[in-house]
């Protein structure tokens, strides 16, 4: 009979042929949910039954068709937690682990209980990793998709994280607020409209979550501006860009005169991947020590 690693080996070929990008991990992924096992336990299988190939090989043809790894599990892991994840919604990217492990070493200036608001959440991600490193901070996940507000409220149930549907752009955008944000993190669409994508991005992934206007920008800009408007003096901001962008994002920070420490950021890849500011004090144009 076919052992557990012969199987495994198979699926990996199986999605190597499709154009996988990490077929073994993938196959070994899909191999463990079927299983209903760690990782790390699935080689102690030594003959998998035959409702397990079934089941495993419905799961690695529908890999094979290039839809999303985590929209066949249900779930994916970001940072310090695991997330539920499926058909429109965003799927968190390890890109944005490099922009949260920022934001979880920054003093803050509300330190006891900060004000930390998440922007275009999507599923909640950076909302919840942040929830998980300040419990005792109040934090406000925002977007305006349904579908993806329904997957933030499933993911942040118990925690007190306040989930608010609106318009990042709006200019009146958590009024409530102004003024009194400690942390703002932003993973927004920034995707510029020409870009040529995988097919797990093009086809699964919504496009409001991906695209910002013909360069990239149009979403990145208009929370800058809000950012101004609601980070307490000293309070603080992380955007994620397009790598094209890193230089168009620190300007869009730069000519508002508000921010100071301006700084562009890579991603644990070494790729331009998100710009990081201080609000100003009124009145002070000068740039802030890092």
């Amino acid at each position: 009979m076919t052992g557990m690693r012969q199987v495994i080996d198979a699926a990996a070929l199986t999605l190597t042929a499709a154009g996988v990008n990490s077929p073994r991990t993938d196959a070994l992924e899909l191999a463990a949910f079927a299983a209903g096992v760690d990782r790390g336990r699935l080689l102690l299988i030594d003959v998998p039954d035959e409702a397990f190939v079934d089941r495993y090989r419905g799961l690695v043809a529908a890999r094979a068709q290039r839809i999303p790894l985590q929209h066949l599990t249900g779930s994916a892991a970001f940072g310090p937690v695991t997330l539920a994840v499926g058909p429109g919604v965003f799927i968190p990217r390890p890109e944005t682990e490099a922009l949260l492990e920022w934001a979880m070493r920054q003093p803050l200036p509300g330190a006891e209980h900060p004000v930390i608001v998440d922007l275009c959440t999507g599923s909640g991600a950076l909302a919840v990793a942040l929830h998980r490193h300040r419990p005792a901070a109040r934090i406000i996940a925002v977007d305006a998709a349904d579908e993806a507000l329904s997957y933030a409220r499933r993911n942040t149930a118990g925690t007190g994280i306040e989930v608010r549907k609106a318009d990042v752009t709006a200019p009146q955008l958590l009024c409530d607020l102004t003024g009194q944000v400690d942390l703002i993190v932003a993973n927004p669409p920034y995707i510029p409209a020409v870009a040529d994508l995988e097919p797990e991005v093009a086809q699964h992934d919504p496009p409001d979550a991906l695209f910002g206007g013909p360069d990239g920008m149009a979403v990145i800009t208009a929370i800058v501006h809000r950012a101004a408007d609601l980070l307490r003096p000293g309070g603080r901001c992380a955007i994620e860009h397009d790598d094209t962008t890193a230089a168009q994002t620190v300007a869009a920070f730069t000519d508002t005169g508000r921010f100071g420490d301006v700084t562009a950021r890579c991603d644990l890849a070494g790729r331009p991947r998100f710009v990081t500011a201080t609000r100003l004090c009124s009145g002070h144009q000068e740039g802030l020590t890092r």
